[in-house]
């Protein structure tokens, strides 16, 4: 999506350890009309008729998400990486592997929201290695529910997380995927 890379490549930073901050449009200061328009490339691209959930994880990921339910007309679900006293009855949970926090997480969401009757879109604000998305896969798993596919607004291409999801047949949508990113800029894959 060239509006995204153009914002990537005008606003973005690399931080040391190939961090990329996006977080003046993205994911701590949200630009919402570009979030607008990254759903509706969401719903071009995949196959959303009879979807009834978009399924993300907290926190950053939420904002992007939401505009994506908005647009499909479905509601927002999203994993949490706490249990809270709120959340009663039988619950979903994965284990994953928090790059950003440096710990082991669970991943929680009640079984009330999401069953064998839905079909689901994931989406979330980054892919790196791919361990929150694995984890959203594994929720769906579990709930029986139909997977329909992941929309991801940036990819780091130079890290393993899409390679594996797309080898397991995952059909993922990564609206920006950066090859390379460097004090020298931005380099971005194409044709995919």
């Amino acid at each position: 999506m060239q509006l995204l890379q153009d914002r990537i490549r005008a606003e973005g930073r690399v931080l040391p350890g190939n961090i990329i901050k996006v977080d003046g449009f993205l994911n701590h200061r949200v630009d919402t009309a570009l979030m607008r328009e990254m759903a509706k490339e969401f719903a071009k691209h995949f196959n959303t008729e009879g979807v009834t959930a978009v399924l993300t994880v907290e926190a950053s990921g939420i904002a992007l998400a939401t505009i994506t339910a908005e647009e499909l007309g479905v509601p927002l679900l999203f994993a949490k990486k706490a249990k809270s006293d709120n959340i009663e009855g039988g619950l979903y949970r994965s284990e994953i592997y928090s790059y950003t926090y440096k710990k082991a997480v669970t991943l929680i969401m009640a079984k009330d929201w999401l069953g064998p009757e839905d079909k689901v879109l994931i989406v979330d604000d980054f892919l790196a290695n791919g361990e929150a998305l694995r984890g959203l896969v594994e929720i769906v798993e579990q709930s029986g529910a139909e997977l329909i596919g992941m929309g991801v607004a940036v990819e780091k291409g130079f890290q393993p997380g899409g390679a594996k999801l797309r080898e397991q047949g995952v059909d993922l949508y990564s609206l920006a995927i950066i090859e390379k990113a460097d004090e020298n800029g931005f380099v971005f894959r194409y044709g995919v």
